[in-house]
């Protein structure tokens, strides 16, 4: 463990407050309840976290009341971990059991407010999901005649885009080891190493810098540039002349970096070296504009007014950055059609991209929270120039 890392979880209090803001939430909106199925959402209001929800075999339920803690009704296999949270109420079945997975006890739970004509919040919105076969909400709302569905989504959502000083301590501690492994880089790669070893050695040496894992590392090495950032390593030597991008999402008890940086082997052409340094401007551009009252919309035009200057197009990634937490994508987005209003506390990436050249892009991008006084860094600042390996 680094000898800076923070304490791993929160205290009972953390839990409590984010519950008793979201109950605040849901009495404005006549909720009697949040019925929440996804892990991020899940572990937000009771910190239970496990690997296991890799495995689609199961549902997993947190109820969200009115007043008073949650109530969790889970797989038996989870009822040793969630019983060692802040949680009084954890009520299990023996799971997987398709003919009734966790449906009676949720009925039993909902049945009251059902017949009070109650009406309780589920994520319905972008970047949610219904994390229970169709099949098994069909029968559960066929068993509670009189209960009201609303969407909750921006209810939860807008909780967990502002973070607590804890949560921030997290992020900034995962980015810290994050950029701690892209300094490495320079040392641990070189001209004639397969992108697909490029890789294996960027994931060990996060590992070793204190990373929990490295679940996400994308990238990619062509010369001049790239045209994609998301496709699966080759084994292609790295050769002179080539751009190589590394992206990644470390995680640290929980909680995500996300950021990228861009290298060139031996040499970089004008054309890179510009779009580089028109990506640092941009990125420039974004953090003077990460301003509490601003939206999302004012990052996005103020990144794209720099990119303009060589991508007239402005590209067609949708989007210039996004939040940033306990997921490697959270809400919201710096986009054309996102006015979410920043406010202190929001974790963010800046991540400007442009086209240029023949089919060539390059992406960049930082992590940042949004203070009363502008944007506080919580990766280090990559350099304005491109950077040479085995120059």
């Amino acid at each position: 463990m680094r000898p800076d890392a923070p304490e791993r979880g929160f205290p009972e209090a953390e839990f409590a407050a984010r519950t008793a803001k979201a109950q605040a939430r849901m009495a404005k909106q006549g909720l009697a309840g949040l019925l929440l199925m996804t892990e991020p959402d899940v572990r937000y209001f009771s910190g239970f976290q496990t690997l296991f929800w890799q495995s689609p075999t199961r549902p997993w339920f947190l109820f969200v009341p009115a007043s008073g803690k949650p109530v969790a009704v889970i797989p038996e296999i989870g009822g040793v971990l969630m019983r060692r949270s802040w949680l009084d109420d954890v009520r299990t079945w023996s799971a997987p059991r398709p003919e009734d997975d966790g449906i009676s006890l949720l009925t039993d739970l909902l049945a009251p407010l059902a017949k009070a004509g109650g009406t309780i919040g589920v994520m319905k919105g972008h970047e949610t999901a219904l994390r229970m076969p169709l099949g098994d909400w069909e029968r559960l709302i066929t068993n509670l005649p009189g209960l009201h569905i609303a969407d909750a989504t921006r209810l939860v959502q807008g909780l967990r885009m502002v973070k607590s000083p804890a949560e921030i301590e997290k992020l900034r501690h995962i980015c810290a080891i994050g950029s701690a492994s892209f300094a490495r880089v320079p040392e641990i790669i070189a001209e004639g190493m397969p992108l697909e070893e490029v890789f294996r050695t960027f994931r060990r040496e996060a590992l070793a810098q204190g990373a929990d894992d490295a679940p996400y590392v994308v990238g990619a090495a062509e010369p001049g540039g790239y045209a994609d950032v998301i496709s699966p390593p080759s084994r292609r030597p790295l050769q002179s002349g080539d751009v190589v991008m590394l992206d990644t999402g470390c995680v640290w008890d929980g909680y995500y970096c996300d950021f990228d940086r861009n290298w060139a082997i031996g040499r970089a052409d004008d054309m890179a070296r510009r779009a580089h340094d028109t990506l640092w401007r941009a990125t420039e551009a974004g953090l003077a504009a990460a301003k509490p009252g601003n939206t999302c919309r004012d990052l996005f035009r103020a990144m794209s007014a720099v990119i303009a200057e060589m991508d007239k197009s402005g590209g067609d990634i949708g989007r210039l950055g996004h939040g940033l937490g306990t997921q490697l994508t959270e809400q919201p987005s710096h986009a054309a059609f996102d006015e979410t209003v920043l406010e202190e506390g929001m974790a963010l990436t800046l991540e400007p991209s442009l086209g240029y050249g023949s089919g060539l892009m390059m992406v960049h991008e930082e992590n940042i929270v949004v203070r009363s006084g502008g944007a506080e860094l919580l990766s280090t600042r990559a350099p304005q120039e491109l950077p040479l390996i085995g120059a």
